[in-house]
């Protein structure tokens, strides 16, 4: 049975108690200072530095007084009084804060957490997030088919991966039961939102009967259930049989199953809060009685993400965990209320961090409910431009950010005047509906629960970095945040050449290799809403040569590489693509391949290979590479007659073989492309013209031709190298 009165917590309902405590204590703190309560400097001394403070203050002339504040701030740590040390941090972070003064403000802030927690109270955690509002972040992910680095970065630290667990990718699931036009009637999903998803979410209390017909449902999606099973009636009424016939059910279901038990504990809100012990001992009972009788289901461990440093006294064990999650949702509002505060500088994904600097390492980690409002109810003010910039964060960052994040379950609902009083159903907004499409249409958004599942285009995302080279044509998703909140303006710039403009939501550019030289540099420059530059970054970004034969592409261990101005790639890699065997002789120093009647052999260090015993002539001599014999990319080819035509565009050798080369399946070359971005309706890049007929001319390159010509070059000299 579906819980109806569920309630998105807020960080800031706690963060007002704590705000008037230390208002109280300050009062406590003006009386420790009057009397100096003992320490090194003299109270005379202290109380001057407080008359001065407060009297610039009362002048309005804050400036004056951060001063004496951070003199105050650093004595009081000096001598381990961390209440008061916190709330002189907290006068300055206040002030760096209003006159816009941010960097400073951040390291107040940060500091006012440090001297709370020393002080054994978890008060910062609110500053802790004005803090990241205020922070300007670029960055930016680029994809890659790199299965290897993907799996890695996406990989537990023993390696083995939990129940239900993709390798990389991540399930998509969704809360549908008060969607009016879908309900639990899982097989619209692709009618509706363009795509099956992995998983459902449902509610139950223990106590009652399994959700029958939900599992029903799921099963005729071919999906899984994450079912979030609430003791409503306390802790003492999750018994052993309870539990033990509930499981029996879960078992017949015959699908997987996420059991979301007793979740956001670390919250007052819910009545299994408030004794840490008991709620483990009850954790491991559920979980052995599941491991008993239901070996379909995955035990998931979810607090709420705050209180943040609450929720680990509740963890029972890495043995009784399969998989950790948490409830977070984005919206403007506090409480939905405008008078209770604007959390419209908050995003989803600082929210993660505590919980996955905590255990990614040993957990996969699922978002179980969260959801992005587009509308507040009671104030009746729509926020499509908030809710467009924070789904896509949601989305397309927090997966690339964070690659241990491995599902998310959107909770699609409006709320109308009930609970947090937003509204986040995807259908009552064009824009959001559309986007949400958008964003889950990648392969890299799983549709279905399966033990070690990946994207069917073994697609992924790495942070943008010089060991992350693009092969043929990548997408550049950027992860920006400013203390104004929303992007007025992105700009793309490659070696100092505007590629690409961007005025809203959803952001990221595609970038083609054949346009980017070696010693490349992309920037990107951030503008709020006023015209005002809020920031800017420069990444490294090189390419690298592909090769596919007969249009599948060859994976490596040692890519091609470029040495004095000749391409060498790997011959094992190419020849058993070819199907040729390949043996290497350690004495000789010699790899030799044979298919059918012919056989090639290449020695490291020698400028000829053998065909038959015959030699032929390379435009480089063969070396090792990383433990690779690498050979010009021409005789590797052309060795067991295929056919090597080069792609300058995406800088692949293309290699056709058999029939295939004899009846011109190999594609002929392609001209050479000018610019690094493919131009799409929401990107405006600069792109040269190109005609149907292969020897027409490219048309007007604007301002960039000097450098779009120097490329051309490049490209040139490397197809001249190559043939």
């Amino acid at each position: 049975m579906t819980i109806t009165n569920r309630k998105p917590y807020r960080p800031e309902e706690h963060g007002m108690n704590r705000r008037n405590a230390r208002r109280l204590l300050a009062v406590v703190v003006g009386a420790g200072l009057l009397f100096g309560q003992g320490l090194p400097v003299q109270a005379d001394a202290i109380w001057d530095r407080w008359k001065a403070a407060d009297a610039a203050v009362a002048k309005g002339d804050a400036a004056s007084a951060v001063p004496h504040w951070k003199f105050l701030a650093e004595h009081y740590a000096a001598a381990g009084d961390w209440e008061n040390a916190a709330l002189f941090s907290g006068k300055l972070n206040q002030h760096f804060d209003a006159v816009k003064d941010y960097e400073q403000a951040i390291r107040y802030y940060e500091q006012e957490n440090d001297y709370w927690l020393k002080a054994g109270k978890d008060w910062g955690a609110v500053d802790l997030q004005r803090a990241e509002q205020i922070r300007t972040t670029i960055d930016a992910y680029i994809g890659t088919q790199d299965t290897e680095t993907l799996r890695r970065q996406a990989a537990p630290k023993n390696g083995k991966l939990a129940k239900f667990e993709p390798e990389y990718g991540m399930y998509i699931g969704m809360y549908t039961e008060r969607d009016p036009g879908m309900q639990n009637y899982f097989d619209r999903s692709e009618s509706l939102y363009g795509k099956k998803h992995a998983l459902y979410l449902a509610y139950s209390q223990v106590g009652k009967p399994f959700p029958k017909q939900h599992a029903a449902r799921a099963k005729q999606a071919g999906a899984a259930l994450q079912i979030g099973w609430e003791p409503m009636n306390g802790l003492d009424a999750v018994t052993d049989d309870v539990v033990r016939q509930w499981a029996k059910e879960a078992k017949a279901a015959g699908i997987p199953i996420f059991l979301r038990y007793a979740s956001e504990m670390n919250g007052d809100w819910v009545v299994w809060h408030g004794d840490p012990q008991k709620y483990i001992d009850k954790f491991k009972m559920v979980h052995d009685i599941m491991a008993e009788e239901a070996p379909n289901v995955a035990m998931v461990w979810s607090p709420g993400d705050v209180p943040m440093y609450s929720m680990d006294a509740y963890y029972p064990g890495d043995d009784y965990v399969d998989w950790v999650g948490v409830s977070m949702y984005t919206e403007p509002y506090e409480n939905g209320d405008p008078q209770q505060g604007n959390m419209q500088a908050t995003s989803p994904i600082e929210r993660l961090d505590h919980l996955y600097k905590t255990y990614a390492d040993r957990k996969p980690l699922m978002i179980s409910e969260t959801a992005v409002s587009h509308y507040a109810n009671l104030p009746q003010e729509s926020f499509t431009d908030y809710g467009l910039l924070n789904l896509q964060r949601l989305y397309e960052v927090m997966p690339f950010k964070y690659p241990r994040l491995k599902s998310i379950t959107y909770f699609n609902v409006n709320l109308d005047m009930k609970e947090s009083k937003n509204n986040y159903l995807l259908r009552d907004n064009e824009a959001m509906l559309k986007l949400y499409k958008q964003l889950i249409s990648s392969p890299y958004y799983l549709s279905k629960v399966e033990q070690g599942a990946k994207p069917s285009d073994q697609t992924g995302f790495v942070p943008m970095g010089k060991d992350n080279a693009i092969a043929r044509a990548a997408k550049l998703i950027p992860f920006v945040k400013i203390p104004d909140i929303y992007i007025g303006k992105l700009e793309y710039y490659l070696n100092g050449t505007l590629l690409a403009t961007q005025m809203s939501p959803p952001f990221g550019i595609d970038l083609i290799a054949g346009a980017i030289p070696e010693g490349s540099v992309l920037e990107l420059a951030v503008y709020n809403r006023e015209g005002q530059k809020s920031g800017s970054r420069s990444f490294p970004i090189t390419s690298r040569i592909s090769v596919d034969v007969d249009g599948r592409d060859v994976p490596f261990e040692q890519p091609p590489v470029l040495i004095e101005g000749n391409t060498l790639t790997p011959l094992r890699a190419i020849f058993e693509a070819m199907g040729a065997k390949v043996e290497w002789n350690e004495s000789t120093r010699t790899a030799t391949g044979q298919k059918g009647a012919t056989t090639v052999s290449v020695t490291i260090g020698s400028g000829a290979a053998s065909i038959n015993s015959e030699a032929f002539p390379l435009e480089a001599p063969a070396r090792l590479v990383n433990g690779h014999t690498m050979v010009p990319a021409r005789f590797i080819g052309e060795a067991f007659g295929g056919k090597v035509e080069w792609d300058g565009e995406t800088r692949t050798v293309r290699i056709g073989t058999g029939s295939g080369a004899e009846s011109g399946t190999a594609l002929r070359e392609l001209p050479v492309s000018r610019t690094a971005v493919k131009s799409s309706s929401t990107v405006t890049a600069l792109s040269a013209e190109r005609k149907a007929t292969p020897d027409a001319k490219p048309g007007p390159l604007q301002a960039v031709g000097a450098w779009f010509g120097w490329v051309g070059q490049q490209l040139t000299k490397l197809w001249n190298d190559l043939m």
